[in-house]
């Protein structure tokens, strides 16, 4: 098992988040979750205790680079470096955008900032991965990176940018010890806060509620990416 390694958890919540934390914590990583807001902390941390996973929990609104560089400064300080950043924020804030033919660059624009935290963790973290000659980068993204779904419409379009981001990282961290992968996901993650308002409102969002995903198993598939650093991604689809 790992000694005094550390994973972050950006964007963490009660699905995905949660389960990469509790299988990377079972690997014997020290955990570090951030997330927008402190509200359900002291749970996550207690979940964590309770599993013998050594966990801090840290605010921060991953859209604020100074903040975002700043807890990736005090993670460092506390736990000596960032082994794994994992980063999964939701991208379900305000309204859904419109169709993809009704997109403009404004539109665009807004959806790409779910994408711009990525870039700069990576810029903060990757330099020590670089200098120790490990660690691993992995991002978790929509399907409609990799099938073409208008419905999405911009939101479409920053979800190909992660997916070719993380996948351009691999290959271009290749042979330095420092591994990238997407997790590019199709359906509603079981137990998160999409799947919560989706499966709370039947009535708009119809059938897709029963296409659901079991986040323990997609984070056992993360540990296997990074782990044995075969492939630079897993996609997990149960929309047909």
């Amino acid at each position: 098992m790992p000694s005094n390694q550390t994973a972050v958890v950006l964007g963490a919540g009660p699905g995905l988040g949660m389960s990469i934390a509790h299988r990377f914590g079972r690997e014997g990583y020290r955990v570090a979750l951030v997330s927008r807001s402190d509200t359900r902390h002291a749970d996550y941390l207690a979940s964590l205790a309770e599993a013998g996973i050594e966990a801090a929990a840290f605010t921060a609104d991953l859209n604020d680079k100074a903040r975002l560089e700043a807890v990736l400064d005090e993670i460092t300080a506390r736990f000596g470096g960032v082994d794994l950043a994992y980063y999964g924020p939701a991208a379900m804030d305000g309204p859904m955008p419109g169709p993809i033919d009704e997109a403009d660059s404004d539109g665009v624009r807004a959806a790409m900032g779910i994408m711009y935290p990525a870039v700069d963790a990576v810029a903060k973290v990757l330099p020590g991965m670089l200098e120790r000659g490990s660690g691993g980068l992995l991002f978790a993204g929509g399907l409609s990176s990799v099938v073409p779904m208008p419905t999405l419409g911009a939101l479409a379009v920053m979800s190909a940018a992660l997916r070719n981001y993380a996948l351009t990282l691999n290959a271009g961290l290749a042979g330095r010890g420092v591994y990238a992968g997407a997790l590019t996901i199709g359906g509603l993650i079981e137990r998160g806060d999409i799947h919560k308002a989706v499966t709370a409102d039947p009535k708009m969002f119809g059938d897709i509620a029963i296409a659901t995903l079991d986040p323990d198993a997609i984070a056992d598939t993360a540990w296997e990416l990074f782990s044995k650093r075969d492939r630079a991604e897993a996609v997990f689809n149960v929309l047909g």
